[in-house]
């Protein structure tokens, strides 16, 4: 399969870039001290959770909807997102005064529908409509047909990525101001829209730059596409990274990502889950899993970029803070902290104590412990979590376990018992 030329231009970047002046915010390039010295090399964050809508989605929103002839914008617009995409029509509505009907999933948490309401005011109507985005965009593509509206691509969109694309002359005119040259580029794909329009521009003033697109692991559509040669729609996906969590991207963003991305490389969730905590914790950070995924690459790179110069996309920093104990979680499974097993546990006095004193290490705790069922038997059915201090003392622990209860059930490996029982 032959690449199409691509029907995006830098030129198309730079006007974006000039329409953009008035509204959108130039983000901080910061040079990352705690990074640079954990990977011992020069790291470079671009602040994008720092934009109005703390995310870099308003940049491509507001450039596609400006662009729009009067005609169109007398009509209204429509969009569907869950997050990102869905604040950044919701402000760009209110600042060009226009209609906006924005559709989320019934599922969308209140925070978010708050956030849109509160960046598009009484010029955006919220939609809730089914329990998935792929059911909520089939009824906002309708709606947009019966009511001759427009339709704003989150990505997809010629317009959009060319505003999303003015990040990368941010950071090259700043780089330029401040004598440095970048040796790697890290940033998330979703659908792509993002790495498609700072590949656009990274080409042409930075072609010795090298370009990593950054996936979750569960929903890494864009490799699964390139590296196939077609566009692949994965029928099943983690959407645990939301921002960044797509079945399919795009047939304009697959063509420039194809041609322009140099590497592509997939990050395990619990890993993003201990990123977020890290830069929160080490650098007062608050990046949604989306915006951490750049900086979760670099310990896969840690190597290669030793004594570069790298920059990485903070995407956006939209994060519910009521999913933290969730990320944290998964931070302590990934790191492999958190354990889960199924025992046959003696229901008599002093069995707990006789456990504790028997299986636990010096240093581990016990988080959970629950009876799934007791029954009239010498032994019941029981649920229990320890946490260990070091992963390395983990060998030793299933060798306790296993003297304890020889027929336990290690739940940490059985992905559905976990989500039925935890």
């Amino acid at each position: 399969m032959s690449v199409k030329t691509t029907p995006i231009q830098v030129k198309d970047v730079e006007d974006a870039f000039v329409r953009l002046q008035e509204t959108v915010k130039s983000t901080p390039l910061e040079k990352d001290h705690y990074l640079s010295q954990k990977y011992n090399c020069h790291v470079y964050l671009k602040r994008e959770d720092l934009q109005w809508v703390r995310s870099f989605k308003l940049r491509g929103a507001y450039n596609a909807i400006s662009v729009l002839p009067t005609s169109q914008k007398n009509k209204g617009i429509t969009c569907a997102s869950a997050g990102n995409h869905a604040q950044g029509v919701a402000f760009t509505a209110k600042e060009l005064n226009l209609k906006a009907v924005i559709f989320m999933p019934v599922t969308t948490p209140n925070q978010k529908i708050n956030q849109v309401q509160f960046f598009g005011g009484p010029n955006v109507e919220i939609q809730l409509v089914g329990d998935t985005f792929d059911d909520c965009l089939k009824e906002a593509l309708q709606y947009t047909e019966h009511h001759d509206m427009t339709f704003i691509d989150p990505f997809n969109n010629v317009n959009t990525i060319a505003g999303q694309g003015t990040i990368a002359k941010e950071i090259l005119d700043e780089a330029e101001h401040n004598q440095i040259e970048f040796d790697y580029l890290f940033g998330a794909i979703g659908g792509g829209g993002l790495m498609s329009g700072i590949a656009t521009y990274f080409s042409e003033h930075a072609p010795h730059t090298k370009l990593v697109g950054v996936e979750p692991l569960g929903a890494s559509s864009m490799y699964q596409s390139v590296t196939q040669n077609k566009i692949i729609t994965l029928q099943n996906i983690d959407k645990f990274v939301d921002g960044a969590s797509v079945a399919r991207v795009g047939d304009i963003t697959f063509d420039i990502c194809k041609k322009h991305i140099n590497h592509y490389i997939q990050v395990d969730e619990g890993e993003v889950c201990s990123t977020i905590l890290d830069m929160y914790s080490k650098q007062a950070i608050v990046a949604e899993p989306a915006g951490a995924l750049s900086v979760s690459a670099l310990e896969q790179y840690r190597d290669e970029i030793r004594g570069k110069t790298v920059v990485c996309i903070i995407s956006g920093g939209n994060n519910d803070i009521n999913r933290m104990k969730e990320i944290e979680e998964r931070s302590l499974l990934f790191e492999k902290i958190k354990h889960y097993f199924i025992l046959n546990f003696p229901q008599r006095p002093g069995s707990l104590r006789q456990f504790v004193n028997e299986v636990l290490g010096p240093y581990d705790d016990i988080t959970k412990f629950e009876y799934l069922k007791k029954t009239s038997q010498n032994t019941g059915t029981v649920i229990i979590g320890i946490q260990l201090k070091n992963h390395e003392d983990l060998p030793a622990l299933h060798e306790r376990v296993n003297a304890f209860d020889a027929k336990n059930i290690y739940i940490n490996e059985n992905k559905m018992l976990y989500s039925l029982l935890i």
